[in-house]
């Protein structure tokens, strides 16, 4: 069964290349939502195995950090995985101590890590 991935506010660009590097190597449905309101509609309306967030949305450049705060106090779906999508160490250590696990940045899509920090949430 494919495990449900939720792509918040990555432009079109990055958001292909995040979905080809999920659906080539996991069994993977990819949603894709442009910020808080549109994220927190598509958590109600499905489960998710994982939430990556950029550190900026895409539309608006609203916080990344706002929207994982958000969905980490919810008691509905808090428990969710969720992951920084972003290339600077310091954004990682704030979504971190807001309760996410250890992300990425667009930088690293290619490497084995990348697939290795994914692995325990989507599978082999």
């Amino acid at each position: 069964m494919p495990k449900n991935i939720l792509d918040v506010g990555n432009c079109d660009p990055d958001h292909g290349s995040i979905c080809r590097l999920l659906q080539n190597n996991f069994d993977v449905n990819v949603v894709r939502t442009h910020g808080m309101d549109d994220a927190i509609a598509a958590l109600g309306e499905r489960t998710f195995d994982l939430i990556l967030v950029n550190r900026l949305m895409d539309r608006d450049g609203a916080s990344g950090l706002a929207i994982i705060e958000r969905i980490k106090g919810d008691s509905e779906f808090g428990s969710t995985p969720v992951m920084m999508i972003t290339n600077f160490a310091e954004h990682q250590e704030y979504a971190a101590a807001a309760g996410a696990e250890a992300g990425f940045g667009k930088a690293e899509l290619g490497d084995a890590a990348t697939l290795e920090r994914l692995r325990p949430f989507l599978g082999t």
